[in-house]
This record gives structure tokens, sequence and C-alpha cells, in this order.
């Protein structure tokens, strides 16, 4: 557990859920399913003293879990978190992580859970970072700056955005396959003639494939030299699917942010199946368990790369988790179009060459613009 310095218990008088959703002119497309919104679950805590923390809980399917999860916050894990003070966020994660367990298998419902529980994690550090006056990748032993790579370039006319977010600065791109053999490729193969020999780029299959097909595309896919091929196969393959996939794949093997729990993380990151280890910081983990996770990667020379496609809390929590662990990797910045990105936590960081950098504020170092947002909220009577 992190030492924290002087760190007084957290005693909290309210702990609530808002969800928002932002209408997009295009869906985001996935190999799985597609977005018709963009929809944000926020977790706002705050102490017996006024100060407040912000969390994010990863919610973007199915179409319909923002409000479930906003619910389940308020239900069942708000509770918790108000019944006693605490000495430390990561106590609060394991006690959540504990006291919901039997429900969690009970509901048939531990990924929900699990999502529940990291939202509330992040704003519990967030609250801490602002109590000790320090923002969390300098509390966590870090530098301010990450780097960065424009995600999710759906396969429907690439290139454009990849045009689009070059322009503002991005120097790494990831495209969306599993759209079938004919089309990967030719997304691919565009994106490279467009932006270069040397520009990296990366795919993402959304566990699209069989091992047999992962295997076959990994080779059709190398002559455009992409760093990684994200979840090429079912997250739940065994884990000597994934080692067999790896052995016989021609681009690097990455994955992690369907994985839940240190342990399952600890043989991934052993197992040489995974060369990039990327957990989602609002889906499992929060800081609290997220922290772990990546030393253990970087001591196991493994890329640590969060993953985050949603508001703009969960990626400043991201930016902040790699920004404070260091070491070789990327995080992930959404390149489509998503207002809840910027107005849920302003002010955004200067990108630059590639390379987000954090500022000196405590905690995240972000708030939601609720002015700007408000448009966007959804009414509920959640609490």
């Amino acid at each position: 557990m992190i030492a924290l310095p002087a760190l007084s218990p957290i005693r909290l008088a309210k702990v609530k859920a808002l969800v928002f959703r932002a209408p997009v002119a295009e869906p985001v497309q996935t190999s799985f399913g597609t977005m018709h919104d963009r929809p944000s679950v926020l977790v706002r805590i705050e102490d017996h003293d006024g100060a407040i923390g912000w969390g994010e809980i990863w919610c973007n399917f199915p179409g319909v879990g923002a409000e479930h999860r906003a619910r389940v916050l308020e239900a069942c894990v708000a509770p918790i978190l108000l019944e006693q003070a605490w000495n430390h966020p990561t106590l609060a994660f394991q006690e959540l992580t504990r006291r919901l367990h039997i429900l969690a298998l009970q509901s048939g419902e531990p990924g929900t859970i699990a999502q529940v529980i990291a939202g509330a994690d992040i704003a519990l550090w967030d609250l801490a970072g602002q109590r000790l006056g320090q923002p969390l990748w300098k509390l966590l032993g870090g530098g301010n700056q990450v780097q960065t790579y424009a995600s999710g370039l759906s396969p429907t006319n690439p290139e454009k955005l990849a045009v689009a977010k070059r322009d503002e600065g991005f120097r790494a791109f990831k495209l969306k396959v599993g759209f079938g053999a004919e089309r990967d490729t030719a997304n691919l193969r565009a994106l490279r003639e467009l932006l270069g020999p040397g520009t990296t780029l990366m795919v993402d299959a959304n566990q699209a494939w069989t091992p047999e097909i992962a295997t076959e595309m990994s080779r059709r896919l190398a002559e455009f030299n992409p760093v990684w091929l994200e979840e090429p196969i079912p997250a739940d393959y065994p884990l000597a699917d994934w080692k067999r996939l790896a052995q016989e794949s021609s681009i690097p093997v990455a994955g992690g942010e369907n994985m839940r729990g240190e342990r399952e993380f600890a043989a991934a990151s052993a197992s040489g199946a995974f060369a990039v280890i990327q957990p989602d910081v609002g889906k499992w983990g929060g800081f609290s368990g997220c922290l772990p996770v990546a030393r253990h990667a970087i001591a196991h020379e493994r890329m640590f790369c969060p993953h985050w496609l949603g508001g703009g809390i969960g990626l400043i929590a991201s930016l902040q988790l790699k920004a404070a662990v260091g070491g070789p990797g990327y995080v992930e910045v959404d390149s489509n179009p998503n207002p809840l990105r910027e107005v849920l936590a302003a002010p955004s960081p200067p990108l630059n060459d590639g390379i987000l950098s954090l500022s000196d504020l405590p905690g995240l170092g972000v708030a939601p613009d609720f002015q700007a947002g408000r448009g966007f909220l959804v009414k509920h009577n959640y609490s």
C-alpha cells in the first residue's frame, strides 16, 4: 500500500452519481457493438470539510448501462463508504471489494460492481491528493508528461480522422479491426501510406477472432509494422491459447482492459503472452488496484499502457496513473468526438508532439464544468 504523508482520516458526508449522455453525429463502431451516444457516470464524493473528489465509472456497454451503474453506486457502495472514516483510499477499496464479493456472485454482475468500486476509488484518491495539496502524479512518485496515442479510428474512412488528429499534435494512432480481412488490411495499408513508415501504429480487434484467425490476421497485418495487436481473441480464453497465439503472432500481443484482479493480471504478465498490459482504471481497480498491476508489469519488462475510452475524469485518471509509474508506453486518447471528454474534466492538459503535460493542481487537477455540461446531464432520482 502506498504510504501517504500525514493524511488525516477521510470521513465522507456525501456520495453521489451523476449520469451524462452526449449525442454524436457518427456512431462509434467496434467489432462487437456500436455506441450511438457517449455516456459517462461520474462519482462525486464530499467530506465533512466540504472538499470534493471526482471519479468515473466505465459505462460504454450495454447502451443502457450508465443509469444502472449509477444506481449500484448509490445503493451498494455509498452506504459502505459513509459508515466509517478511511485512513487510506486503498483500505476503502479493499473493504468494498470484500463486502461486495458475494453480492457480485449472487447478482451475476462482478464486472459492474468492480467498475463502480473503481470509480469510487478514483474519487477517493482525487480527494486524498487535494487534502495533501499534491497532484497524484507527484504524490505517487512520478513525472508529469505522458506519451499518448489517438485511439478508436473506425473502419469507415479512418484516414480522415487520422489526419485531423495528426494536425492536433498526435504522433501515434490505433485502428479498429475485426471487420473482415480485406477491409482491415486495406485500412491499415491506407494509414501506413498516409502517415509514413516512421509513425507508430497499433491495431485493436476487440476480441473479434478465433486463435486461428488471429494468427492469420497477424501475418497479413505485420507488413504494415503495427507495434501491437490488441485483444485479438476473447479475453476469457485460457492463457494457454494466448501464449500459443503470442508465439505464432507476427505482431506483439496486448490486452488487459477486460481483466479483473491482481492475480489475473499477475498471471497474464508472467505468462509471457502479453507484451503490453492495459488495465482500465474505471473498469477495475482504480488507482489502488492498477498501481500494483503497473509496477508488476514494468518489473516483468512489459509495456504498461492504461486503457480508456470514456469521459474526461477517467482519461485524466489514466494519465495520472501512467505518469505516476513511468516506463515505456502510452495512454489512449479517443479520437472520436466526445464533449464529455473536455467539459467533465477542465482544464484539459496541453498536447505537444504526442505528449500531454499534467498540471501541478492537487489530486486529479480537474473538475467538471457544469455550466458547459448542463445540457448533457441526465435527470435522475437515485438519491
